[in-house]
């Protein structure tokens, strides 16, 4: 991979002293790199701040790729840099950042970050306050995984790298900075960055990296919810969902996003269907198709819902309420540890609701039920089911030659469902019962 980065400069480690790699022996060029984070560089150069292009797009170039999204690291602070852009934002409170937005692209611009006293932490040993600023090489000790610890500066077009870094890109290794209980105990998402970038670069896991995660998953659920949706969001959402699923598995994590779904994982089709989504969400991604976060949340709880909503109508309860009773129960089991905002979780009750829908296709049902706006979504989650293992009586099957048939053909396909049986059954209408004491035959007369 980086064969001659290793040949030339060996294999290096966390250090004091940097590896400089300069322009010659790098692929690294201002061509590949957005011209509004060099603009956001060369300004913060121009005003004497220390200014250098950070993290994944350093990283992905040297794995000859195309990043996307660019961060600065610089010694001016988040004030600084807010005065010289009017474009730029600050957010954030445990530890400030700067969005300088150019349209649609964001550049992210971050202070060098120092090291902490034990007051910023909490017993637990978490970070609550992350605003202690510092020089390039305590900024480069403080990030997490050696392989987004890398600067480049486009003035001297060289990179450098105090932690070891590129060794590992060449070595396709994730290694945490520091001590890896300790790095996880400041902040526990740092676990769930591990898993995500093992995911999407197919790299493999540091020993001393991996062993703590396990034992340490607990930790997230001091983590806010909303932060968490943040984070699931990337780890299922990046077009590598299939193996950050195997690996939220292998690290025992599945609980802790979603209370009570491991014991679901046992039955082959809720195991094979909760597998086939995340491959049906990376296929589409990588083919450049529109796709819903809430989706592939429909499908992760959807064993739990469909188990409950069976509960309630082996009980008695309707059909219709039976799914709303059983959505409304899981989703406020779940939001306590994963925030899904309303415009998702509104989706997945309509998918979770037409599963049920979709086999009542008499009359002008089918016809009806194929116009509504999420009858796509619904579709599919039905053929994933199916394919998965579960036997809806060739449900999917049918609503797939149904879409794809003639206006004749579909109407033949609904009148073989009268014919099979599958029709609307009609209601007996109860006898008209006689006014007491009217009757003709009334002994009293």
């Amino acid at each position: 991979m980086l064969k001659w980065l290793k040949d030339r400069f060996g294999r290096s480690t966390q250090s004091n002293t940097p590896v400089i790699i300069d322009r010659d022996n790098h692929p690294v060029s201002r061509k590949l790199i957005s011209r509004n984070a060099l603009k956001v560089i060369y300004r913060l150069l121009d005003h004497d701040h220390e200014a250098y292009l950070v993290g994944g797009g350093v990283r992905d170039i040297l794995l000859g790729g195309r990043p996307k999204d660019f961060d600065v690291a610089t010694s001016a602070t988040p004030e600084q840099v807010k005065k010289l852009f009017g474009n730029a934002r600050i957010i954030g409170r445990r530890f400030k950042i700067v969005h300088v937005r150019f349209g649609r692209e964001i550049i992210e611009v971050t202070t060098f970050r120092g090291s902490h006293d034990g007051k910023s932490k909490s017993d637990a040993g978490m970070l609550l306050r992350d605003n202690v600023y510092g020089s390039l090489e305590d900024d480069a000790i403080r990030r997490d995984l050696t392989i987004n610890a890398l600067y480049y500066n486009p003035k001297t077009f060289a990179i450098t790298d105090y932690t070891g870094g590129v060794d590992d890109i060449d070595h396709e290794c994730i290694r945490i900075i520091g001590d890896a209980e300790t790095r996880y105990r400041e902040d526990p998402v740092r676990m769930l960055r591990v898993i995500r970038f093992a995911a999407k670069l197919d790299f493999d896991v540091e020993s001393k990296t991996a062993r703590p995660i396990a034992r340490l998953g607990y930790l997230l659920e001091d983590v806010s919810s909303s932060r968490l949706f943040d984070e699931l969001l990337k780890l299922l959402m990046s077009g590598h969902a299939a193996a950050v699923w195997e690996l939220l598995q292998t690290y025992q994590f599945v609980d802790v996003l979603f209370p009570g779904l491991n014991g679901y994982l046992e039955a082959p089709q809720h195991a094979n269907f909760i597998e086939r989504a995340m491959q049906s969400t990376d296929a589409r991604i990588k083919a450049d198709k529109p796709v819903t976060p809430a989706f592939i949340l429909a499908a992760l709880l959807w064993p739990m819902i469909e188990r409950r909503n069976n509960q309630l109508i082996q009980a008695g309860t309707p059909a219709v309420e039976a799914i709303r009773i059983a959505s409304d129960e899981i989703m406020s089991q779940q939001i306590k540890r994963i925030a899904i905002p309303k415009r998702f979780s509104f989706v997945m009750r309509e998918i979770w609701e037409m599963q049920g829908r979709l086999a009542n296709r008499h009359g002008k049902r089918a016809y009806r039920l194929m116009e509504q706006k999420r009858f796509r979504a619904a579709y599919d989650f039905l053929v994933l089911r199916e394919e998965a293992g579960v036997d809806l009586d060739n449900l999917g099957v049918w609503w797939t030659e149904f879409q794809d048939a003639s206006e004749e053909e579909r109407e033949a396909m609904i009148q073989a469902l009268q014919r099979a049986g599958n029709g609307p059954k009609k209601r007996r209408r109860r006898p008209r019962r006689k006014p007491n004491g009217n009757s003709k035959g009334n002994a009293s007369e």
